[in-house]
């Protein structure tokens, strides 16, 4: 009488253990009923459930991470790429990801893997490296449209590493070379343009004022005389010395006796 008593008591267990179901506040149950699905999921917390009735797929609706592999990409101007991403995805209609799918993650995997050889073989070289943010908005709204029957919508798609070949990167850092020397000759050519032009006004300046032709021929021989250790042979302008001559013309002038 015990033992079935105690086998009872185990079957009513069993039964329970069947029947009742907790659902997290993250999940929702899908249930079929021979065979038919209901047509609103259940939870969360507490559900019943027929014993050999019912069964009861549970559904995440986290956002899901999803690492894409590294895929070998021909790009449009014939280069080939290692290129991997990242893939942020949640379930939204719980019924659609059962019934419409078979597995809804391994599913929306090969599709972002498949998307993304397509994008980026219609696209150049330096638009992967240097328009991100736009293939990834392409990339995000095509898995969205066709993940959609599914029950699953994307959020966001990432690039996130994309791998040169070695003949492709040292061409590029010559590329860079090249342009940084580019650069520092325009740059050096148009200071030079600058001088040119900043010593031409000065020059202007001064040719219209002759005391300021003087007084610059001073501040350079105050400039020299600081230095002791050389002799220095500079030019004497005949501006200066006009003055004298005419001094000296104008006596010679009143000595010359008078015809």
């Amino acid at each position: 009488m015990g033992v079935a008593i105690s086998l009872l008591f185990l079957f009513i267990l069993i039964i329970l253990a069947m029947m009742v179901k907790i659902i997290r506040e993250y999940e929702r149950a899908v249930v079929f009923r021979l065979g038919r699905v209901l047509p609103r999921p259940k939870g969360p917390g507490l559900i019943i459930l027929i014993p050999m009735i019912d069964r009861a797929i549970r559904i995440s609706l986290r956002t899901v991470v999803l690492d894409v592999p590294p895929q070998d990409v021909i790009t449009r101007d014939n280069v080939t790429l290692k290129v991997s991403a990242v893939v942020y995805f949640r379930v939204i209609d719980p019924l659609k990801s059962v019934i419409q799918v078979e597995n809804y993650l391994y599913a929306t995997s090969q599709l972002s893997q498949t998307t993304l050889r397509s994008v980026l073989g219609q696209a150049h070289l330096d638009e992967i490296l240097a328009e991100r943010e736009k293939l990834n908005q392409e990339l995000q709204g095509i898995l969205d449209r066709h993940a959609d029957p599914w029950g699953v919508k994307v959020s966001a798609v990432e690039i996130k590493h994309v791998d040169l070949p070695q003949e492709m990167q040292r061409a590029m850092a010559r590329q860079a070379e090249a342009e940084r020397e580019r650069r520092a000759k325009i740059i050096h050519a148009d200071g030079e343009f600058q001088a040119a032009e900043k010593l031409r006004q000065a020059s202007d300046t001064i040719s219209r004022s002759p005391v300021a032709l003087q007084l610059r021929f001073l501040q350079t021989l105050t400039e020299i005389a600081a230095e002791n250790n050389s002799t220095i042979v500079f030019p004497l302008p005949l501006d200066m010395l006009r003055p004298f001559f005419a001094g000296y013309y104008e006596k010679s002038e009143l000595k010359e006796p008078k015809s």
